[in-house]
């Protein structure tokens, strides 16, 4: 085999997606589901679905999935990586526009399901034929939201929509169809409901960055109370106890950036959606605003509110880690000095022990020397006894030289050997001293 085995599957992910096929007037229903501590739940809604309908379930690990349901509709199911979309579409005929025909059939079971995980829930009408100009001239009756948005969009329709949740829980779009080209009213329908689902992923991350903004404050109040501290004049004492509740704040900040893939996925979710908004190539439509600038006046200050919370999340980071890093140096400085200050204070014990073992040096040979002198004086004073030709205060008095001088060489020799002895302890206790600073 001469393709790498991963060659087949990166090649299909191209086509992994599909857009709608649409070719009439349908009705669209369109759902995301988001939970985050239920990650199961997405494969569950779509068996379930698919048992409940009497439609074939999708092999195992599937992340899409296109099927024609008996009851007429036709559903497209795709796994993102934190969320599902189930999207129903079904053609129209009448005019009883934003109702239940997409999901007829489904039973209520299957949507108790939901209850917790429903994150966006949209219905879309695609008109198309005759129908085209009593659908634009009733717009305001299907959507009535405190602002009407639209836009003349890929040179072929309109869209008019309200991003209004209304009290059945569903945002509507009405899309006009005035010569769409092959395909480009199921592209359309497509973009429009991802521009919705990654709008609200995006804006997960908004109520963490109002939390944390709160947080940051009282942290960024506490360093400001810190730093003035440290700009007084302290005892040892107060550093180290300033080095503590640094290091506290640093802990709180970090403990903070468990929140950093929320804002990155946020940024991606962004410019998904303002990708979304520029393949509509919007045109305006006199009286109203366009989808573009209806984000851009109520999507886009949300998204700067996460982008600045984080950036000031970063800040107050850096700014700690600079605090705690000059901290640690003038602690470390006054370590040194007290450092200094013990080698001198043993500097100073080891000269006066120098000076008072000279003394005792000194007094040590004439004791040393007196005592074997006597010894001496004793041993010549018996062997004149014997009658040996010696006489003992000549023997003796010739002997002082030599008996102090031998004294004075042995003693000289122990005290070299303890100055050597004591010379490597203190080298034991300065290596100690700076390791532990």
């Amino acid at each position: 085999m001469m393709d790498h085995p991963l060659r087949a599957t990166l090649a299909a992910e191209l086509h992994a997606r599909p857009f709608l096929k649409v070719a009439e007037s349908v009705s669209l229903t369109h759902y995301a589901i988001y939970a985050e501590h239920n990650v199961a739940i997405h494969e569950t809604l779509l068996n379930s679905l698919c048992r409940d309908t009497g439609v074939p379930a999708p092999e195992d690990g599937a992340t899409h999935y296109a099927v024609l349901s008996p009851c007429g509709w036709y559903l497209k199911w795709e796994r993102h990586t934190e969320f599902s979309t189930f999207t129903f579409v079904i053609p129209r005929e009448d005019d009883d526009l934003f109702d239940d025909v997409a999901i007829r059939g489904i039973p209520e079971s299957w949507f108790r399901q939901l209850a917790g995980s429903r994150f966006v829930a949209s219905r879309m009408e695609l008109i198309t034929g005759p129908r085209v100009d009593s659908a634009r001239d009733a717009v305001r009756q299907w959507i009535d939201g405190p602002i009407l948005v639209g836009s003349n969009v890929l040179g072929g329709g309109q869209v008019f929509c309200d991003w209004h949740v209304r009290p059945d829980g569903f945002m509507r779009f009405l899309v006009i169809d005035e010569g769409f080209r092959e395909e480009q009213g199921g592209r359309l329908l497509q973009r429009l409901y991802e521009i919705e689902t990654y709008r609200m992923m995006a804006l997960l991350a908004l109520p963490i960055a109002r939390r944390m903004g709160r947080e940051l404050d009282d942290i960024h109040s506490s360093l400001q109370s810190l730093m003035q501290s440290m700009d007084v004049q302290a005892t040892d004492s107060d550093d180290s106890q300033l080095l503590v509740k640094l290091t506290h704040l640093a802990v709180r900040v970090e403990a903070l950036s468990g929140s950093g893939g929320r804002f990155s996925a946020s940024r991606a979710y962004e410019k998904l959606v303002l990708a979304r908004i520029n393949e509509l190539r919007e045109e305006r439509i006199e009286g109203m605003p366009m989808i573009q600038e209806f984000m851009e006046r109520r999507f886009a200050p949300a998204m700067e509110t996460c982008r600045s919370v984080w950036s000031r999340h970063e800040q107050i980071a850096a700014r700690i880690a600079r605090a705690v890093d000059l901290l640690r140096t003038r602690v470390n400085l006054a370590q040194e000095k007290d450092v200094t200050r013990l080698l001198a204070g043993m500097e100073r014990t080891a000269r006066n022990q120098l000076h008072l073992q000279h003394a005792v040096e000194g007094l040590s040979v004439a004791a040393i020397s007196y005592y074997v002198l006597s010894l001496a004086a004793a041993a010549f004073k018996a062997m004149h006894v014997l009658n040996l030709p010696i006489e003992p205060e000549l023997a003796e008095g010739l002997a002082i030289g030599p008996v102090v001088l031998a004294v004075i060489v042995v003693t000289r020799r122990a005290r070299g050997r303890l100055l050597k002895r004591n010379a490597a302890d203190n080298a034991h206790v300065g290596r100690h001293v700076n390791q532990s600073t």
